[in-house]
């Protein structure tokens, strides 16, 4: 039966409050001026359409990196760039004050909606302080999702009770720079390389939406990013796209188990939020309509159902959890490149109960590229337990073996993602979803 869209002016309204109230409720170090507040609590939720662009756009490419591949800071990429600044009224008074260059861009300015915020009204974290694993389980329970992070033996954890309330960090992991992004209300915790043209720049949220996605904005040229892609939508760098970097949502559990000594993000952020709260209680319901989304939902499946997806060279996929989650392990070959998908239990939503620890379990997810020195492993799930076939190691979440003759070992991580479904397949309609085997 298709999925019909439900429309709850209830919702509506309690989502754009709690936006409002995550931006502009903070007692010390906010950094939201009080007219801009005052112009977030005016916005209306939806704004007038645009004129007609003068040239017709086209999708801008959305695929990542291939995977298992490093590339570089930055790419440019193929898109026809509009060149008239047509935007409407209510996005003209949204952003009279910015310095971006309005008259580039790749998408219909009709597609941007006003959040709720002004930009940096939800603030990023750009001086980011860490703790040990230890001293983070004062607060942090167990079974909470952190966003996982290893570059050049740079391992740390960001604790989504404290991403749901700031959506950016900036921050440098093995002298790399980083932007560690997750957009509540699409579910979506990416990470990417912050040089643009070989310099290092900084991210800031906008306050708006596209696809009900967090467009993110630079604060050296002042383009528009949006999250999903990484591609800059608005501004001089236009025709960008940001490089992804591997990264996998997991336990606390699990990352401290095999990480005793690594760095977690701590709650000592300069601003007073609700850490360990979720402001957007219920939001992963299954039928739940999503916030701010105008576009024709996708009704191969639900619109909130959960996947687990992979950008491959030609061929996108989508993995329903409860697919994978029933499984535990799924291999899979797709547009030439092998995988192995692993689940575990023990993650919760960050987007159901009101405290996080307590939502209800989702699990964790990993993608690999099965081979490892000339040989290609099959994975099962023994238990509790993510076995290979060849050898009868023993695999955690993260791709490590840890127990076996190939104890120590490390598979090679595929660029992936947890989303729910109806923001994958906005960006990216092609999407083969697996259907078992």
């Amino acid at each position: 039966m298709p999925f019909t869209r439900k429309r709850s002016p209830w919702l509506l309204i309690s989502l754009a409050a709690l936006l409002i109230l995550a931006a502009c409720t903070a007692a010390g170090g906010s950094n939201v001026e009080p007219a801009a507040e005052s112009e977030a609590a005016a916005a209306a939720p939806e704004q007038e359409q645009a004129a007609a662009p003068e040239a017709t756009a086209v999708p801008d490419p959305t695929s990542a990196p291939e995977a298992g591949t490093e590339a570089p800071a930055a790419v440019k990429t193929e898109v026809t760039i509009l060149t008239t600044d047509d935007r409407s009224d209510r996005l003209r008074s949204l952003t009279s004050s910015w310095g971006t260059n309005w008259a580039l861009h790749t998408i219909d300015y009709s597609e941007i909606l006003s959040g709720g915020p002004p930009r940096d009204g939800i603030p990023s974290i750009d001086d980011p302080q860490f703790i040990t694993p230890d001293a983070a389980s004062e607060w942090l329970a167990d079974n909470e999702p952190v966003i996982f992070l290893e570059r050049n033996g740079d391992v740390r954890a960001y604790p989504l009770q404290v991403l749901i309330w700031h959506e950016i960090v900036n921050d440098t992991v093995g002298d790399v720079p980083v932007a560690v992004t997750f957009c509540p209300l699409c579910n979506s915790a990416l990470v990417f390389e912050r040089r643009l043209d070989g310099d290092v720049v900084e991210f800031g949220t906008s306050g708006l939406l596209r696809n009900s996605d967090l467009i993110m904005y630079d604060r050296t040229t002042e383009s528009l990013w949006q999250q999903f892609t990484g591609n800059a939508i608005v501004g001089d760098a236009v025709g960008t796209r940001l490089t992804f970097i591997p990264s996998s949502l997991i336990s606390f559990a699990d990352y401290r188990a095999a990480h005793p000594d690594g760095k977690v993000l701590s709650r000592e952020t300069g601003f007073n939020r609700s850490y360990g709260e979720n402001p957007y209680v219920g939001y992963d319901t299954i039928d739940q309509n999503p916030f701010l989304f105008t576009a024709p939902l996708d009704e191969r499946l639900p619109p909130m159902a959960r996947v687990v997806t992979v950008a491959l060279d030609k061929v996108d996929v989508a993995y329903p959890l409860d697919i994978l989650a029933e499984a535990g392990v799924i291999n899979d070959t797709q547009g030439g490149q092998d995988l192995a998908i692993f689940h575990t239990g023990g993650t919760t939503s960050a987007l159901g109960a009101r405290v996080i620890a307590e939502a209800a379990d989702v699990g964790a997810t990993g993608v690999f590229d099965p081979n490892l020195d000339g040989q290609k492993l099959t994975f099962s799930k023994d238990g509790d337990n993510i076995v290979d076939t060849e050898t009868g190691s023993s695999w955690n979440i993260l791709g490590q073996a840890i127990a076996g003759s190939l104890a120590g070992k490390q598979l090679t991580p595929v660029i992936h993602a947890d989303h729910f479904w109806f923001s994958w397949a906005a960006f990216r309609p092609d999407t083969i979803i697996f259907q078992g085997s």
